[in-house]
């Protein structure tokens, strides 16, 4: 018997082999490495922000949202969404100097609170129940009226009802209650919105500075007596 050795034989035996392997892998299953998951954000827990509110905003807000000082807002049945972006809004946006709403009381508290916190205060709050108010001066809240029913065409202001809703519940995750706020309050607030002093909403920045001082009173008066 005669063998017959074939020079090369080896090597193409060898890239044979190789082919094998290479075409078996292309057709391999492929995993692929996965960062890990983002963490889900706790559940609300409104009894933790009925801690949160009694130990941080009671002073001022009281302790179930319905503040007893004019110049400090109601917090009870307040949306929030709306709530939970305010308290945001006084801290700085990441890489920004200024925080979208300045204030230096409020921006101190708001550091304290983690954004669970913030969840958590704004369930409580929003789960109180308002106390009603009344506004203080009658003619100016029936010039209010028109401006909130039916707003200025002649200046470009829309009817304030047509976003707060005509008995001022607003909007969830949208547009926030205004019913039975301090008048007081609310005229601060659309003057500093006016002045571009307070910087958290461009909608509401364009409509108040074609306002005159005497329609925010008269604005914020009728507000404070919807229900």
């Amino acid at each position: 018997m005669f063998r017959v050795r074939i020079p090369g034989a080896a090597f193409y035996g060898s890239v044979a082999a190789c082919a094998a392997v290479s075409v078996a892998a292309a057709f391999a299953p492929v995993v692929f490495a996965q960062g890990a998951a983002p963490a889900k954000p706790a559940p609300v827990d409104a009894k933790r922000g009925a801690q949160i509110a009694q130990e941080v905003c009671a002073a001022c807000h009281a302790a179930d949202g319905n503040s007893l000082i004019p110049a400090n807002p109601k917090l009870a049945a307040q949306h929030p969404e709306y709530l939970a972006k305010q308290l945001n809004d006084f801290k700085p946006a990441e890489g920004e100097q200024q925080a979208h709403r300045p204030s230096a009381i409020m921006a101190g508290f708001a550091a304290m609170l983690s954004p669970e916190d913030i969840r958590n205060v704004a369930a409580h709050f929003a789960s109180q129940t308002l106390a009603p108010a009344a506004a203080t001066d009658a003619a100016l809240a029936e010039a209010g009226r028109t401006i909130y029913r039916v707003g200025i065409a002649a200046k470009g202001v829309p009817a304030c009802a047509g976003c707060h809703s005509p008995n001022g519940a607003g909007i969830p995750s949208q547009y926030p209650r205004l019913q039975g706020q301090y008048a007081e309050y609310a005229e601060a607030q659309l003057t500093a919105f006016r002045s571009g002093e307070r910087a958290n909403s461009e909608q509401m920045r364009t409509i108040a500075e074609r306002l005159s001082d005497r329609e925010i009173k008269a604005v914020a008066q009728y507000m404070s007596g919807l229900r």
